[in-house]
């Protein structure tokens, strides 16, 4: 590679560090100005957010954890093969607890499934995964707090039969018409 070529991504790599500050900076800047304008609301704010934090952290840890070791686990080849057209209700299981279990921005997962589709991954199971990037059990705790535990076990239950639906749409509109 040319010092040419070199130097735009170096650049670009520094640029993405700093972006990432950003929001943290603007968040110590707001709470600093209205520290300036009600220190004591601020100070009740920040111990309020304090407390949820630590209200949070053993489940979000365990999730991680969980994440981790499936994500240790689970390979890309045995994915691609357990997610064909022939492999039912087994390629929408996997395909569910995939799309749950699964993190980062969404399109970072689109070459993922790319690469699943052209290995022959049925579009049913590629649209039961994406449907259930939705179902994020790191928030579960935080939509407990908020709307306590029915709300949450109604809803979660009502988006995983949705993409299951979904799914099962998707993979009948492919076979009639060709996809």
């Amino acid at each position: 590679m040319t010092e040419q070529a070199q130097a735009p991504a170096r650049s670009k790599g520094g640029m993405q560090k700093k972006r990432t500050w950003v929001f943290p900076a603007a968040v110590l800047l707001v709470y600093g100005l209205l520290y300036l304008l009600s220190p004591e609301r601020t100070v009740l704010a920040l111990e309020t957010c304090a407390k949820v934090g630590r209200s949070l952290l053993v489940p979000l840890a365990f999730v991680v954890v969980v994440l981790f070791l499936l994500n240790l686990l689970i390979r890309p080849s045995h994915v691609s093969r357990l997610l064909g057209q022939r492999a039912g209700a087994k390629a929408i299981v996997l395909s569910l607890v995939a799309g749950i279990i699964s993190a980062g921005p969404i399109y970072a997962w689109y070459p993922l499934l790319k690469d699943l589709k052209e290995q022959g991954a049925a579009d049913g199971p590629m649209a039961v995964f994406l449907y259930n990037r939705a179902v994020k059990p790191f928030l579960v705790p935080v939509m407990i707090g908020y709307f306590g535990w029915r709300y949450v076990l109604v809803l979660t239950f009502l988006m995983i039969l949705a993409s299951i639906l979904l799914g099962c749409g998707m993979q009948i509109l492919a076979r009639n018409h060709g996809g």
